[in-house]
């Protein structure tokens, strides 16, 4: 049994993600407006973390699920993702210092968004899996949680450094090395750390690439009706989700403020942006501590025997009424900005880490009862329905950009997203359906008829 010490520090690599995530969400947009791209090419360009995820995620996880190499399934695939994400990251934010301002050095800086969506899908994939794997079926679900935990702090970071510079996106390469160093310090001292055995199949596999198709279909196998139930959720809470994470800024500075990033400097326009940038990196802050509040209390949560989609069903209610919220009331008001965007953290938390709490108790059982657990693929395949709501936020913008304006548009974004967090909410009071399959139950020291998403201590004398 590793001690949860190590297990924390193990999972310290998504800290360093999520600082990556966080500051390129809110940038991507304004970088490439800033070095010469149209309103409609930036956003949806940013396709690229959709389009991407959906496609790598699947792939490396089942990869990583199959790897028998001697240095363990998920260690390498970290470290190659890491390095390559390292290169990506620095020719994306240097664009400009390697080609000058113009055409080139947007198309480059565009190019790169698309290959860091890669890298760095490819990096995180293992990383909830690999705590996975060592934790015991107790640990499951607080230790998933514990992920929000990790998320929240490196929420804080990132928003701590976009503050570093009036104009982040002014200062690209600089931020990025930060951000980058952060992430080979927290994944040095996971490696430091984690141990892994080499992987020894059950029954035969097939290492090509119709093994890799074969082993994503696999993942749905003998699942019940709540996971694909919990897939559709996933997709549509994170439309909303997307919202605040790729235009929250965007939001902030244009509309709540109608300020110009490249307006003269000392105008009204200027100075309208600094600030709606600053309270932004503010309301971050905020929402990142209190992030972090919510999630020891969903840690706290996962050790009773409250069902976990009575915890997450009220927490996406919350989102809808945000968008709500932030569509209807907030207008120019700096104040319920802010409030809009600290309380979006309910929603974000809860579907960052509940879900794949669920699918981690699941397979710790398969895994208990004999069979070969799936957990990075499923994790995956969780992943891919956030890049179906990531998508559809982006793909609605972009076409509502292309006959109204960006204040109008993200109005209109707004009231889509609440409509689909209110459908998530319903769909996630019915994520107790479907049982254990008797594959699981007769022999893997949980209780038959166990439900998805509930722990479950083994009777005395079973392993």
């Amino acid at each position: 049994m590793w001690p949860f010490w190590k297990l924390a520090i193990i999972a310290l690599p998504q800290l360093g993600v999520m600082v990556l995530w966080i500051f390129l969400g809110p940038h991507t947009t304004p970088y490439l407006k800033s070095l010469g791209a149209s309103e409609s090419f930036a956003v949806l360009n940013n396709s690229a973390g959709p389009v991407v995820g959906f496609i790598v995620g699947p792939i490396v996880g089942t990869w990583s699920d199959q790897s028998t190499s001697k240095w363990g399934r998920r260690r390498p695939i970290i470290v190659a993702g890491l390095l390559s994400t390292l290169v990506a990251g620095l020719l994306y934010s240097g664009a400009e210092q390697l080609l000058g301002k113009g055409s080139q050095a947007m198309y480059l800086a565009a190019a790169m968004q698309w290959v860091l969506d890669f890298t760095i899908n490819a990096m995180q994939t293992p990383f909830r899996a690999l705590v996975a794997d060592l934790a015991t079926a107790d640990q499951q679900l607080p230790m998933q949680i514990f992920f929000a935990v990790v998320c929240a702090i490196g929420g804080f970071l990132a928003f701590t450094i976009m503050k570093l510079y009036d104009v982040a996106v002014h200062h690209m390469l600089e931020l990025m090395s930060i951000v980058m160093l952060i992430n080979i310090v927290c994944v040095a001292l996971a490696l430091v750390v984690a141990r892994e055995k080499q992987y020894v199949p059950i029954g035969k596999q097939n290492a090509s690439a119709c093994g890799a198709i074969t082993g994503m279909s696999g993942a749905f196998k003998g699942m019940p009706v709540a996971f694909y139930i919990l897939l559709f959720v996933q997709a549509l809470v994170w439309l909303g989700n997307t919202v605040w994470g790729a235009y929250g800024m965007e939001w902030f500075t244009l509309s709540v403020y109608s300020g110009d990033p490249e307006a003269p400097l000392g105008s009204i326009a200027r100075q309208m942006y600094i600030a709606g940038e600053t309270d932004f990196g503010t309301a971050g802050q905020m929402g990142s501590i209190f992030n972090l509040c919510l999630s020891f209390a969903f840690m706290g949560l996962g050790f009773t025997s409250v069902p976990s989609h009575l915890i997450f069903a009220p927490c996406i209610f919350v989102g809808a009424g945000v968008c709500f919220l932030s569509a209807f009331v907030v207008g120019h008001s700096r104040t319920l900005a802010i409030v809009a965007f600290v309380l979006s953290n309910v929603c974000l938390t809860a579907a960052g880490s509940l879900p794949y709490g669920i699918v981690a108790v699941w397979n710790k059982a398969a895994e208990q009862a004999g069979k070969a657990g799936s957990v990075a693929m499923q994790m995956a395949i969780l992943n891919c329905c956030i890049t179906v709501g990531q998508q559809l936020c982006t793909m609605i913008l972009g076409g509502l950009e292309g006959t109204l304006d960006f204040v109008t548009a993200i109005k209109y974004l707004f009231v889509l997203s609440m409509i689909a967090n209110g459908l998530a909410g319903v769909g996630a009071l019915f994520l107790n359906r479907g049982k254990l399959p008797e594959a699981v139950t007769t022999e893997g020291g949980l209780e038959a008829g166990c439900e998805l998403g509930t722990t479950s201590s083994p009777p005395t004398g079973t392993s």
